[in-house]
């Protein structure tokens, strides 16, 4: 995917305008404590604590999963308390959780600590370089449990050009029709939002934030880094 300067602030601009759909949710739009953790996350003086930095991915999980939570269908059920019975509600399909092995574990346990009775999904799935800077996204493994007719919500903390969250999706619903779709990221660059909204226009997308630019490899400025690196310590082999 190649886009230049004029074109980022063009769809940027688009962007704002979609952000407004209740199935586009940025966190960074409305200031809360979200936002400190994704300033913690960035900044190069604290994101070296490994234990913190996994931490902190796994708290922002946990807002996003409670975010999404507002908008799954639900029953009313009826509890019975030690003094009689309480009406509520509870969610009113099976709920299935993906990530994207290894960055997306700490994301995927935030999502867990709240989704407590979801079934899981882990995709291995890796960039490939070519020597002319160009790559493929490889798929080597996946584990999937059958998705008819429940709420697929993939993990994975960083939202480049889009296209890894894509080959995850495209792989998973060979196990299955799911009811719902829902991309959750930390980080998403404008391009990769645009990319993965248009191939899936009617999922859910929700992230910690939003940064406009992508280098010439498709990493996202500001970013954060390489956020399996800095939740698991450098890897030496590619």
């Amino acid at each position: 995917m190649e886009i230049n300067g004029k074109g980022l602030i063009l769809l940027w601009n688009e962007l704002k305008d979609i952000s407004m759909s209740p199935l586009i949710v940025d966190l960074s739009k409305n200031p809360s404590i979200a936002s400190h953790f994704v300033a913690e996350m960035r900044n190069v003086n604290v994101q070296n604590d490994r234990m913190r930095f996994r931490r902190n991915m796994e708290r922002l999980g946990e807002i996003l999963a409670y975010e999404l939570s507002k908008h799954l269908p639900y029953n009313s059920i009826e509890v019975e308390t030690p003094l009689g019975i309480a009406h509520s509600k509870a969610v009113s399909k099976p709920i299935v959780l993906a990530t994207i092995l290894r960055a997306g574990l700490p994301l995927h346990q935030g999502l867990l600590n709240y989704f407590d009775g979801a079934e899981n999904a882990f995709v291995s799935a890796y960039r490939k370089h070519h020597k002319d800077g160009t790559f493929e996204i490889k798929l080597e493994y996946l584990s999937c449990p059958n998705l008819d007719g429940k709420i697929l919500i993939i993990a994975d903390p960083m939202m480049a050009t889009g296209a890894s969250m894509v080959i995850a999706a495209k792989q998973l619903m060979e196990q299955g029709t799911p009811a719902e779709i829902h991309f959750v990221t930390a980080i998403a660059a404008s391009p990769g939002l645009e990319y993965v909204r248009r191939m899936y226009p009617k999922a859910g997308i929700w992230m910690g934030a939003v940064d406009e630019e992508l280098t010439a490899k498709s990493y996202i400025v500001p970013g954060l880094g390489d956020a399996g690196d800095l939740a698991y310590g450098e890897k030496t082999q590619y």
